[in-house]
């Protein structure tokens, strides 16, 4: 297993529970201690429970039962109540918790060789094993797994393509500490805004607000972080500067690579696919990558022909296409356009039970795990 985020871990961990070997190479010195990614769709906590680690996260996470959509400088166009899921999942609700809190959450659960600070900076295919070379190394496995982010060794190793598109702008994420439950009366723990000049997504979790904002792709960036101040009074006058706890800017790719196993390597999570943020779709598809390709692998290890991988690898492609990559782009036009058509299709669901659900299913990836490859 290459890579120790919530991808790999949950992998590493889904194989350990069904009585195989693993050993994790992870390229940092600790875990990653970034915010990155902070919803937790209802599929995704059923399949944490399944692995028994669950509970912790949902001890320091938010329950998020709503989302919103908003109008820029106007109100609310429609809030959406996940209870509509109530019959198709256990938990129908999001979380909202921090990548970085479900990681040791992970790594405390899984009874396994973890090696820190051992970058994997190429390997050798063959017929029955697959030779990784480390900075500490050479290390043969039967298996390989590359969950080691989008820009993967593994990934790159393997001479696998990663094609796709870049958005023309960058993405630019505050952490603020302010109460903007208080400063936005009405909204929810989850707002996404519409407006075709500056949209943004308002996000809580369990610590603080984060603001996402789109930013010009060609200013400097000390630029856009001084203005930073004036964009987030912009969002809401508090009377003072807004407390910033932290701030970055980044670029953001929709791209995935042509085939999630080539041979005894597989390819799952950013390593395989990424997208924009719009709607936490990355992290989550990511960890239904990991459960899906490592019992499937468990599988094959346990006896089941390899066709079961090579099947398994093609429909999550065919999921990261056409589920996580085309609703996130779909969310990023529609939040930065004027399809009205499309507000109000939002703001009749509250009041229609059976088009709420189906709209919800695919919003949460409940609808890509039927999907067939």
């Amino acid at each position: 297993m290459v890579g120790a985020g919530p991808v790999g871990l949950t992998a590493a961990l889904t194989l350990h529970r069904r009585g195989h070997d693993v050993t994790v190479l992870e390229a940092g010195k600790t875990l990653a201690t970034e915010s990155r990614a902070s919803t937790f769709h209802p599929p995704t906590l059923e399949m944490l429970e399944d692995l028994g680690v669950l509970n912790p996260l949902l001890d320091k996470g938010i329950v998020a039962s709503t989302f919103q959509y908003r109008e820029r400088g106007g109100g609310e166009i429609a809030t959406l109540d996940l209870g509509v899921l109530a019959g198709d999942t256990r938990y129908p609700f999001r979380v909202q918790c921090e990548q970085s809190k479900l990681t040791p959450i992970l790594l405390d659960a899984l009874d396994a060789d973890v090696r820190f600070d051992q970058p994997v900076q190429g390997l050798y295919r063959g017929d029955d094993s697959v030779i990784l070379h480390t900075s500490r190394g050479p290390l043969r496995a039967e298996w390989v797994i590359g969950a080691d982010g989008a820009h993967s060794a593994v990934r790159t190793g393997l001479d696998a393509r990663f094609e796709g598109t870049t958005y023309p702008e960058r993405f630019l994420v505050a952490s603020v500490d302010e109460d903007l439950a208080a400063a936005l009366p009405g909204i929810a723990p989850i707002n996404y805004v519409f407006d075709p000049d500056e949209w943004l997504v308002l996000l809580r979790t369990p610590q603080h607000w984060r603001v996402l904002l789109p930013t010009p792709g060609d200013t400097p960036d000390e630029l856009e972080l001084s203005r930073l101040p004036e964009r987030l009074t912009a969002v809401a006058d508090l009377g003072r500067p807004w407390r910033l706890l932290h701030a970055s800017l980044y670029r953001v790719h929709q791209r995935v690579t042509d085939h999630f196993r080539i041979g005894r390597v597989l390819l799952m999570g950013d390593a395989a696919h990424v997208n924009n943020p719009l709607g936490g779709m990355g992290m989550n598809s990511g960890i239904h990558d990991a459960v899906e390709l490592a019992n499937t692998l468990a599988d094959v290890l346990d006896g089941a022909p390899e066709t079961a991988l090579d099947l398994a690898a093609t429909r999550r492609r065919t999921v990261a296409i056409e589920y996580v990559q085309r609703t996130s782009h779909d969310n990023w036009q529609r939040l930065r356009g004027h399809d009205d058509g499309f507000r109000q299709q939002v703001r009749e669901l509250p009041a229609d039970p059976v088009a709420a659900r189906a709209y919800l299913r695919r919003a949460c990836l409940l609808d890509s795990l039927e999907a067939r490859s």
